[in-house]
C-alpha cells in the first residue's frame, strides 16, 4: 500500500498570477492556450514533487489569463490526488458572494475537500467598473460581501439586506458545503489594516503576500492581526493563521541563478523597470540564489512572523519558460522544502496549530459536537 500522507503543521506550495508575459530572453510569447496549460501542468508538477499546496489569483485583464480560478481549480482537481486547490485571491469585491459561496462550495465536492481560498481586493483598479462597482467603496464592498458568503455557508436559509446587492429571502445557497463544513478562508492583503481585522474578527487566517514589502511592514500587518485574532477571543496571539508568500529562482551556483533571472526581472510585469535586482533582493524577501539561499532566507520569515501555518513561493511569472519552472520546482520539492519542514517543526510551540485542512476542521466540529452532546446531557 503506498505510504499514507501525514498533514503537515506548515504548508508549502506555489501561487500563480498567470501572466502571458514575452520572455525577454526570445522575444516569444506563450498563447492564452499555452499558459493556461502551462499552469496546469505546473500544478501537477507541484503535487509530484512534494508540494502542499497549489494557489491561482483571479484576473480580468491582459496580459493575465485566470478569470475563472474554480474552472481551473476544478480541472487540475481532476488531475491530482493530494494537492491543497487555492486561490491566491478571490475578488470578494466585484465577484457576488452567492456565486463564490456555490462555486467553492461545489468545487469542494468534486476535490474530496481539498479547497480553500483566499479573499482580497486585487490590485486593478477598472476591475471594479467592469462589474458595476466603485472602487471608492471597496474596504465597505469586501466587509459587507464577506458578512453574507460567511453566512451562505453556514446557515441553511439566509435572508439579508445589504448596501451592495440586492436582499436574498428565504434563500438557500447550493450545493451545500461538503460534510457541512466550509471551505477555509484566507483574507490577503498587503496593506489594509482594515483586512487584517476582517480576518481576526471571523478566525479566519490572513495571509501576507510578502513579495514587495520590507520585513518590518510585514510584522506590523502580521501582529495587528495576531493581536485583534486574540482580542476577538479565538485563541492567543500565537494562535492565528498566518500564511506568508515570497519569490524565488535558483540555480545550483548562485551566479547562474542572478545572471539567469535578471532579465526577466527587469522587465517583469509586476516590478520591472524599478529597482535593480540587487536592491529588491536586499529589500524585499524576493530570493535569487542557491537553494541554500532560499532556505536561510525562508527560515528568517519567522523571526518578524513568527510560527505560521503556510508557506506559498511564485516562481512562474516575468515570461519563464515552463521548462525552466519546472526545474524550480524540482530543486523546490527535493532540495528546499524536506528541509524547511524539518527547521519550521523544530522548537514550534505545541500551541501553535497545524495548517487547517478539512479533514482537521471536519474533526474539529466532530469533537464539538461531542462535547456539546456530553454538556447536555
Amino acid at each position: 500500500m503506498p505510504e499514507k500522507h501525514v498533514a503537515p503543521s506548515t504548508q508549502f506550495g506555489i501561487f500563480t498570477v498567470g501572466d502571458v508575459t514575452p520572455d525577454p530572453t526570445t522575444g516569444r510569447t506563450p498563447t492564452e492556450r499555452e499558459r493556461i496549460n502551462a499552469m496546469v501542468t505546473i500544478a501537477i508538477k507541484a503535487e509530484e514533487v512534494g508540494l502542499d499546496v497549489f494557489a491561482t489569483g483571479e484576473h480580468h485583464n491582459p496580459p493575465f489569463v485566470p478569470s475563472s480560478p474554480a474552472t481551473l481549480l476544478g480541472y487540475v482537481a481532476a488531475r491530482t490526488e493530494r494537492l491543497i486547490l487555492s486561490t491566491s485571491t478571490t475578488l470578494i469585491t466585484t465577484n457576488d458572494p452567492v456565486k463564490i459561496a456555490e462555486d467553492f462550495a461545489l468545487l469542494q465536492h468534486l476535490a474530496n475537500g481539498r479547497v480553500d481560498l483566499m479573499m482580497g481586493r486585487g490590485n486593478t483598479g477598472p476591475v471594479y467598473p467592469w462589474f458595476g462597482k466603485d472602487i471608492r467603496e471597496g474596504i465597505s464592498i469586501a466587509v459587507e460581501n464577506y458578512a453574507l458568503l460567511h453566512r451562505l455557508w453556514r446557515e441553511n436559509v439566509v435572508s439579508w439586506e445589504g448596501k451592495f446587492r440586492t436582499p436574498l429571502q428565504g434563500f438557500t445557497s447550493t450545493p451545500r458545503p461538503l460534510d457541512g463544513i466550509p471551505p477555509f478562508v484566507w483574507h490577503g492583503s498587503i496593506r489594509s489594516p482594515e483586512i487584517a481585522e476582517q480576518a481576526a474578527y471571523y478566525g479566519d487566517g490572513f495571509f501576507h503576500n510578502n513579495i514587495f514589502w520590507p520585513a518590518d511592514h510585514t510584522k506590523r500587518m502580521i501582529e495587528l492581526y495576531r493581536n485583534r485574532y486574540a482580542h476577538y477571543g479565538h485563541g492567543t496571539p500565537e494562535q492565528a493563521i498566518v500564511g506568508l508568500g515570497g519569490q524565488v529562482f535558483m540555480r545550483r551556483n548562485s551566479q547562474d541563478a542572478v545572471r539567469e533571472f535578471r532579465p526577466y526581472f527587469d522587465v517583469a510585469p509586476v516590478y520591472g523597470h524599478g529597482s535593480s535586482l540587487e536592491d529588491f533582493t536586499e529589500q524585499t524577501p524576493l530570493t535569487v540564489g542557491s537553494p541554500q539561499q532560499v532556505i536561510e532566507k525562508t527560515l528568517a520569515f519567522r523571526e518578524y512572523a513568527g510560527d505560521y501555518q503556510r508557506q506559498l513561493f511564485l516562481m512562474d511569472h516575468a515570461g519563464l519558460p515552463l521548462k525552466t519552472v519546472l526545474e524550480q520546482l524540482d530543486l523546490l520539492g527535493e532540495e528546499v522544502v524536506p528541509v524547511l519542514r524539518e527547521e519550521f517543526a523544530k522548537n514550534r510551540p505545541a500551541n501553535v496549530p497545524d495548517a487547517p485542512t478539512h479533514a482537521s476542521l471536519l474533526a474539529l466540529a466532530e469533537a464539538e459536537y461531542t462535547r456539546e452532546e456530553v454538556t447536555t446531557g
